[in-house]
């Protein structure tokens, strides 16, 4: 089947051509960040890297990224009630726990990947309205018929009780976490820890994504449509949604801050480049392939099934972004919703994405609770301990999501890293963390690895070839070496 996109390829290519000159963009991105002594430059092999500009001691903060667009995965939103902006636990700690036990007896797991039925909200409870507004949140789970077996289920008025917040759990109140605000535009999906984390996720991302009365999008039945395709098959999609939206709304802000005094502005049926590239200059800095060209092939798809794989992958992603089309499309931004810009962005997050990761608050609550000396233990274990045998082994779950950091995604890969992705105690939201993993001099350059590097030489090359290079990084020159005088060759380094 061939696959045809209405919206011309030349369009996208205008958007895909390779960013002019960065450093300077990298420079006021780095000046916006915590960190000060890394600097983005253009490498032979790679395109850019990031160097150091001072030396690194070993477990130094190299640095702390921000997101650039990222989100929870739909599988994790019954474990963890996260801002939907800065993905910072929110709540309390009995609201997180009630939650997820509540959700729980209604039957939704979050093993399984279907939509909530809206039946199982319809349940004879005592929720006030705003526990109610957190009960509704939308999520991909299979309903269930009943809890693990390695949990033992807590009396349905103690959930409820935990939910309200009617009950206050021992020494809970060491673990505050921030107000629930809720979705500008009324959905019962997006959740945030303050006002300005509410606004800032409408003006950039939301506003369009929103299934609320306040949605900015055409239609948020078609949204709906879109959102449950995602779930379904792959919430990638939901991310690259993101990106559209987000060079979408930066087109309007740039358009009408270039109209500013100049009377009511016009629709135009032209697209005006300059201004489209400006708005997506963010995301052109990320390094793209199309997806079904740089997705890994599964273990269980044979070698001669590829070009069928990857023309179903295809099929996928052009049927994804008609639903999205339906539902936020925007003539003047026409070429961001041609199947190539698509799978370009989807692309950029299989290349470029790091995983989303932040400590769950009831996990360190229960650890402070088993530190507690004996004499304070053994009463408040008579609240807790039921609570957590009703949690399991998930009561220590994190919320889980995948996103893009535009200065961690300079950063190349070696197999012999002096620097990794870390989550230390102090660091509490959905920021990339990058410390040293040994001394870095100033003008070295700062690697992390994509992959497992204690993997065989071999393996390493094949994952790697996912990325579109050959690593040519000290370890494997020197196994390369080794294999070579064996009487086996292997390139290096190539993108």
């Amino acid at each position: 089947m061939e696959i045809i996109c209405p919206i011309e390829a030349h369009f996208s290519n205008q958007l895909l051509k390779p960013p002019p000159p960065h450093e300077k963009y990298f420079e006021e991105l780095l000046a916006t960040r915590q960190c000060h002594g890394i600097k983005v430059k253009p490498t032979t092999c790679y395109g850019k890297g990031v160097y150091a500009e001072t030396d690194f001691k070993e477990e130094d903060l190299v640095l702390k990224d921000q997101i650039l667009v990222g989100t929870q995965h739909s599988s994790n939103k019954v474990d963890c009630l996260v801002c939907s902006y800065c993905f910072c636990f929110i709540g309390s700690i009995e609201l997180q726990i009630g939650r997820k036990l509540y959700l729980e007896q209604l039957g939704v797991s979050p093993n399984n990947e279907c939509h909530m039925q809206k039946d199982c909200y319809n349940s004879d409870s005592s929720l006030g309205e705003d526990d109610s507004d957190v009960e509704d949140q939308q999520v991909s789970k299979e309903c269930s018929s009943s809890p693990s077996k390695d949990k033992i289920p807590l009396p349905k008025d103690v959930v409820e009780s935990l939910f309200n917040g009617e009950m206050k759990l021992p020494y809970s109140e060491k673990f505050s976490l921030p107000p629930v605000v809720t979705c500008p535009g009324g959905c019962k999906e997006n959740y945030y820890c303050s006002k300005s984390c509410a606004d800032a996720d409408w003006e950039s991302f939301h506003s369009l994504l929103c299934t609320g009365e306040g949605s900015k999008s055409l239609s948020t039945k078609a949204l709906l449509k879109f959102i449950d395709h995602a779930n379904d098959t792959n919430d990638i999609f939901l991310l690259a949604a993101k990106v559209i939206s987000f060079t979408v709304l930066r087109h309007r802000k740039l358009k009408e801050s270039r109209h500013e005094g100049k009377g009511k502005q016009v629709i135009s049926e032209s697209i005006d480049f300059s201004l489209l590239g400006e708005a997506w200059k963010p995301v052109s800095m990320g390094y793209k392939r199309r997806w079904w060209d740089c997705i890994a092939l599964p273990d269980d798809v044979d070698g001669s099934d590829e070009a069928s794989f990857r023309m179903q992958i295809k099929e996928l992603a052009f049927t994804s972004l008609q639903l999205l089309k339906a539902a936020i499309f925007d003539e003047e931004c026409k070429p961001l919703f041609s199947l190539e810009i698509y799978g370009n962005i989807i692309g950029m997050f299989e290349l470029n994405n790091l995983d989303l990761v932040v400590e769950s608050p009831v996990e360190d609550y229960f650890l402070y609770m088993d530190d507690l000396p004996l004499s304070e233990k053994g009463e408040a274990e008579q609240t807790t301990k039921p609570i957590l045998d009703a949690l399991g082994d998930d009561y220590s779950i994190c919320c889980q999501g995948t996103a893009f950091f535009p200065l961690q995604s300079c950063m190349n890969h070696s197999c012999r890293p002096n620097a990794k992705a870390f989550k230390r105690e102090e660091d509490r939201d959905g920021q990339a963390t990058i410390i040293a993993l040994q001394p870095i001099a100033k003008g070295e350059e700062i690697t992390i690895s994509y992959i497992d590097e204690d993997l065989p030489f071999e393996e390493r090359q094949a994952l790697l070839a996912d990325y579109g290079f050959r690593c040519g990084c000290p370890k494997c020159l020197e196994e390369a070496q080794l294999l070579f005088e064996n009487g086996r060759s292997f390139g290096t380094c190539t993108s």
